[in-house]
């Protein structure tokens, strides 16, 4: 397993949106990109997490400080989660390399799913096309290292194959778990892999696309409510809770009463902090703060 180092983590977020991007006036402040945060530390390879619309403003900022390498961590092949790949800039450079691991479709690796959607007529090329490397490592389930990190996957339970990620670097630990179906006949049982993934983590990423009146409408897409992030962070003691995966009918005035619900919830069953995630959001973990 990774070796743990006392140093400064800085977890941000650059897309927090579920399901497709969305630029209306009435979301700017929480954000309108897809799925895409990142977990780095001074002068090591960034590790990234989903590669939703959020990854192409990342990937400006990436391109002009010259990093050569990257690692993805994709839970699975939904677009909000994949779309920002054929517009990540550090992949015009043909020294740099993103080592992407994640579950391909049933039937297929990771590699062929990426290249049958990300070819023509859907897409002018493919992956294999771009100037810099790009190779695809099938996991979901398993423990591994990424550069200096620990990382645990763990099926989640979802529309297809899922993968939820626990990655522990510098000895700081952040469960991402950005889709998950809440099990509505059982609404205080939590997937065995989940509390896994999630066991007493300092940070706790999690899925809060769905209000309770939305669930048993929208029980199919796999999504879950902000009450059960919170009982999930709960179970597994994770010491601070980001709400995530908002979906796009939500405005910024309904993401601020959803929050304060679930931050009134959480202090009532013992998490200790509740955060809704916004675009822009950097979080420092770790040794001096």
């Amino acid at each position: 397993m990774g070796a743990e180092r006392s140093e400064q983590v800085t977890v941000a977020f650059h897309g927090v949106r579920g399901s497709t991007p969305c630029s209306c006036p009435t979301l700017q402040r929480y954000g309108g990109n897809t799925s895409c945060v990142t977990i780095e530390v001074e002068g090591a390879d960034p590790i990234v997490l989903d590669l939703g619309t959020g990854l192409r403003p990342w990937g400006d900022a990436l391109s002009e400080v010259g990093v050569a390498r990257v690692h993805a961590l994709i839970t699975h092949l939904h677009w909000d989660h994949i779309q920002g790949l054929p517009f990540f800039a550090p992949l015009q450079n043909p020294e740099s390399t993103l080592d992407i691991y994640g579950p391909g479709e049933v039937g297929e690796t990771l590699a062929e799913s990426f290249n049958r959607f990300m070819a023509p007529p859907f897409f002018p090329i493919q992956a294999c096309e771009l100037p810099a490397t790009v190779r695809f490592h099938d996991v979901i389930h398993g423990d591994f290292d990424v550069v200096d990190a620990a990382v645990m996957v763990r099926p989640v339970p979802h529309a297809g194959p899922t993968a939820g990620f626990r990655v522990t670097r510098a000895g700081v630990s952040v469960a991402y778990v950005p889709d998950h179906q809440e099990p509505i006949e059982r609404p205080h049982e939590v997937d065995e892999g989940v509390l896994e993934l999630c066991d007493g983590v300092d940070l706790l990423i999690h899925d809060a696309q769905l209000r309770p009146d939305e669930l048993m409408r929208k029980a199919h897409w796999g999504h879950c409510t902000s009450e059960y992030a919170v009982e999930v962070a709960r179970q597994s003691g994770a010491k601070h809770l980001v709400l995530f995966h908002h979906d796009p009918s939500h405005d910024d005035v309904e993401l601020d009463r959803i929050s304060f619900e679930a931050a009134t919830l959480a202090e009532r069953v013992g998490v200790n902090q509740v955060t809704a995630a916004t675009e822009g959001l950097k979080l420092s973990l770790g040794s001096g703060i």
